[in-house]
C-alpha cells in the first residue's frame, strides 16, 4: 500500500504566515535604517563638497561669494557652481552689475533667476544641492511676458547669524555677525543693505565653531522654502532651533503652505519678520557644515544658546566641545 502524502494542516499555514509576517516586521525597520543610514551619509558628503567649494570660492577670492543679491540676482548657488564641477552651467548665468542709466527695467527682469537669460541655470537640478532623504517637488513655475518657466528648489542654505535675515538685533538677541550676507540688488531697490562680502579673516571666533551651511526642507507645492535660486530661501538663521516646531515666516503668507508634509510656517508681519529654520527630514537633527570644512550632525535638543553661538562670527562667546 502506497503511503499517502501528507499537506500542511490549517493551524501549520497559519503559524508558518505569522512566523513569516514577524520576521518582516523585524526586518523592515532594518532595512530602513540602512537606507536611511545610506541616504545620511550622501547627504554629509554633499555638505562637504559644499564646504570645500566655499573654500575654494574663498581662496581664489579672499572673501566667501554674496549669500545673496537682492531677491533675484543670484544666490551662493551661483558661485559655488564652478567648484562643484559645474563650469558650463556656472557659464550659462548671465551676472549683471549696477544698473547701468538708459537700460529698460525688462532688461533688469530678464537677468533676474527667473528671467530668459538665466533659466539654464534656474532649471537645473544639481545633484551636489540635493537631499536624498527629503521630498522632491516640481519645478516652481511662472511667467515672464510670453515665457513660462521652471525653477529647481534645493535643500541646502548658508548662515545668515543668529538672528533674522536682515541680519539685525531682534527681540533681545544682538546680532553676532554672519559669514554671509545680501550684497543687495543691483537695482539699488526695496532699501537693500548692499553690505560687502567677508571673508575667514573676519572670524575672530574661529572657524571650528561658526557654521557655514546646513539642510532644510524643500516646501511642497507653492511653498517658497528650499527655493534657493531665490534670495530669502538660500539662508538660514539659528534664532530658531533645528527642526523648531515654531513656524519659520516668508514674505507673504499666500507661499507659505501650512500643511504636512510641509513643516509649519507663518506670513511675515511688522513684528516677526522673515526667519527660516535649519530643517531636514533625518530623525533627530540636521546635518550642518562648519567653516573649518567638517560636517556635523547636530540634534534637534542642541541648547538654543549654543545653536546660536554657533551660527556667530564676532559673537566672543565660548562653546564647549561637548555642547554640540
Amino acid at each position: 500500500m502506497k503511503p499517502t502524502a501528507r499537506g500542511f494542516t490549517l493551524i501549520e499555514l497559519l503559524v508558518t504566515i505569522a512566523i513569516i509576517g514577524v520576521l518582516v516586521a523585524l526586518l523592515l525597520p532594518a532595512v530602513q535604517s540602512a537606507r536611511e543610514s545610506a541616504r545620511r551619509a550622501q547627504c554629509v558628503g554633499n555638505l562637504k563638497q559644499i564646504a570645500l567649494a566655499l573654500h575654494q570660492y574663498e581662496t581664489s577670492s579672499l572673501v566667501l561669494p554674496p549669500g545673496k543679491k537682492g531677491c533675484c540676482w543670484g544666490t551662493w548657488l551661483v558661485y559655488t557652481l564652478p567648484y562643484l564641477e559645474q563650469a558650463p552651467l556656472y557659464n550659462s548665468w548671465n551676472a549683471m552689475g549696477n544698473n547701468t542709466p538708459g537700460v529698460p527695467e525688462s532688461h533688469d527682469i530678464d537677468l533676474r533667476y527667473f528671467g530668459a537669460a538665466n533659466q539654464t541655470v534656474t532649471s537645473t537640478r544639481v545633484a551636489s544641492f540635493l537631499c536624498p532623504t527629503d521630498l522632491t517637488n516640481a519645478p516652481i513655475t511662472a511667467t515672464t511676458g510670453p515665457t513660462t518657466f521652471a525653477c529647481t528648489s534645493q535643500n541646502y542654505a548658508v548662515n545668515f547669524g543668529n538672528t533674522i535675515s536682515a541680519q539685525i538685533d531682534f527681540q533681545n538677541q544682538v546680532f553676532g555677525g554672519a559669514p554671509f550676507v545680501d550684497i543687495g540688488s543691483p537695482l539699488g531697490d526695496h532699501n537693500q543693505p548692499g553690505r560687502a562680502c567677508l571673508g575667514f579673516a573676519a572670524v575672530p571666533d574661529g572657524l571650528a565653531g561658526t557654521l557655514l551651511a546646513a539642510e532644510v526642507i524643500v516646501g511642497q507645492g507653492l511653498d517658497l522654502r528650499g527655493f534657493s535660486w531665490w534670495g530669502d530661501a538660500a539662508a538660514f538663521e539659528t534664532f530658531l532651533a533645528p527642526n523648531s516646531p515654531f513656524p519659520d515666516v516668508l514674505f507673504s503668507a499666500y507661499y507659505c503652505q501650512n500643511q504636512p508634509p510641509n513643516p509649519p510656517c507663518a506670513g511675515a508681519t511688522t513684528a516677526l519678520p522673515d526667519n527660516y529654520a535649519a530643517r531636514s527630514r533625518h530623525p533627530g537633527g540636521v546635518n550642518a557644515a562648519i567653516a573649518d570644512g567638517s560636517v556635523r550632525f547636530l540634534k534637534n535638543t542642541i541648547a538654543i544658546q549654543t545653536w546660536r553661538a554657533l551660527s556667530t562670527t564676532h559673537g566672543g562667546e565660548v562653546v564647549s566641545a561637548d555642547q554640540w
